[in-house]
């Protein structure tokens, strides 16, 4: 009995057993919040169908009836997702919501059957995914309901950045570029030009929620997209409240916290699953700049203050092709300056390209990693570099502030800021 047990636990996920015991626990898991909701079908009945597609999954690989089977129980469990939606739009059920729970049973049969087929990855993320669609319903209602019509084209021309032109490009591509030759990846570009402009929408939709309840979700959530409006920001509170310069002090703390959250990710995410290492290097650096940030900010400031911030529409095609555009322009001269001056020459262009855009200076350096062209210590220190004059130039846009103690505050604190980078550089190059 012990054997039969220990065999048991250490079955992997390719014996078939392990993977339909594993179907029917995701489907137990869609069917928990159709449950709790008490909607017509619930946790038995999700198991099963989950279950079933993984039984008939399992006949399609063995046998030859199993692949008509498997179209089968598709049509079954359609045709019971029909029979229940129509319950439902007559009302006989008592709740007219029955079409969620007609899709969601499909959705269940497709995921017992890619468990079952051995991609198991896929089959958890889509029950995972499934399944925050239902628990979030009353979110996602309000969220769209609340869209304006500026909104709702923006966030349209984001998908079609990010679902359809992406397919479109190609993997790898070499460009010439006076005598030289420099390898680049359309795609991988365009994934980050797209990462960006979605943090930039993440972050407006935070900020329009929660904008007027404290300085760290106006300060870091609003860094995330513009530090600039941050700081413009700022700087008319001041102008309002002289009183309230620490609050202001800490809030643009807080967007270089957050400018340098987002190129770390930036370096970090775009690095996993390459050939080249992870860029594990910049961790140092820029997680110093972003607790220096942070604990000033703490320290400065009371939390209790709040200040709201007005950012502009939450997507633009204008703005995303600038920024491509920008991006572009400094990978090309980053490349040409390291192949004429060395190393020094792309950190001359990164600190340069910080002024206009931390954000697109770190993604060349780290497309420049990936292809080979810097080392982890030239890819982290020119991240570094422009993720510093991104600090400078809101230190100079503070400066034209006719309040002294804000102009004061805000330069000394940059200065900690610049010498923790500094000081972390020192120790990469070490």
């Amino acid at each position: 009995m012990n054997e039969v047990a220990l065999q048991l636990a250490d079955a992997p996920l390719e014996e078939p057993v392990v993977r339909i015991a594993l179907a029917g626990a995701l489907g137990m898991f869609l069917g928990l919040e159709r449950e709790w909701s008490q909607k017509p079908a619930g946790i038995r009945t999700f198991s099963l169908i989950s279950l079933l597609g993984a039984v008939f999954a399992v006949l399609a690989q063995e046998t030859a009836v199993g692949e008509g089977l498997l179209v089968l129980g598709g049509v079954l469990v359609i045709v019971q997702g029909v029979l229940l939606a129509v319950q439902g739009l007559l009302g006989k059920d008592g709740t007219g919501l029955s079409l969620t729970t007609s899709v969601s049973m499909l959705v269940a049969y497709g995921v017992g059957a890619l468990v079952a087929a051995g991609f198991i990855v896929e089959g958890i993320t889509v029950a995972v995914l499934s399944s925050l669609l239902l628990v979030l319903k009353r979110e996602l209602h309000e969220f769209a309901w609340g869209l304006s019509r500026e909104e709702m084209r923006s966030t349209t021309e984001f998908a079609i950045l990010a679902f359809v032109i992406y397919p479109l490009l190609p993997g790898e591509y070499v460009v010439e570029f006076f005598g030289i030759v420099i390898p680049l990846e359309p795609q991988v570009i365009w994934l980050m030009v797209v990462a960006v402009a979605g943090i930039g929408i993440v972050n407006y939709a935070i900020v329009s929620s929660y904008g007027g309840r404290g300085i760290a979700v106006t300060g870091f959530f609003g860094g995330l997209a513009s530090s600039t409006a941050v700081v413009g920001t700022m700087l008319d509170h001041v102008r309002q409240r002289p009183e309230a310069a620490t609050y202001a002090v800490a809030a643009i703390l807080l967007a270089n916290a957050a400018m340098a959250a987002r190129n770390l990710a930036i370096a970090v995410g775009f690095t996993i699953g390459g050939e080249t290492a992870i860029l594990l290097e910049a961790i140092v650096p820029l997680g110093a700049v972003i607790l220096i940030a942070v604990a000033v900010a703490a320290w400065s400031a009371d939390w209790g203050e709040s200040t709201p911030i007005d950012l502009e529409s939450p997507f633009s095609l204008k703005n995303a092709l600038g920024f491509g555009a920008v991006f572009l322009v400094v990978l090309l001269f980053g490349s040409l300056a390291e192949t004429w001056f060395g190393t020094l020459g792309f950190y001359v262009t990164a600190i340069a390209s910080g002024f206009v855009s931390s954000a697109g200076a770190t993604t060349s350096a780290v497309v420049l990693y990936r292809g080979g062209q810097l080392g982890p210590a030239e890819a982290t220190i020119a991240i570094l570099l422009a993720t510093v004059s991104s600090i400078v130039v809101k230190a100079m846009l503070a400066a034209t502030s006719t309040n002294h103690d804000f102009r004061n505050q805000v330069a000394t604190t940059s200065a900690l800021l610049l010498l923790g980078g500094a000081v972390a550089s020192v120790l990469i190059v070490i």
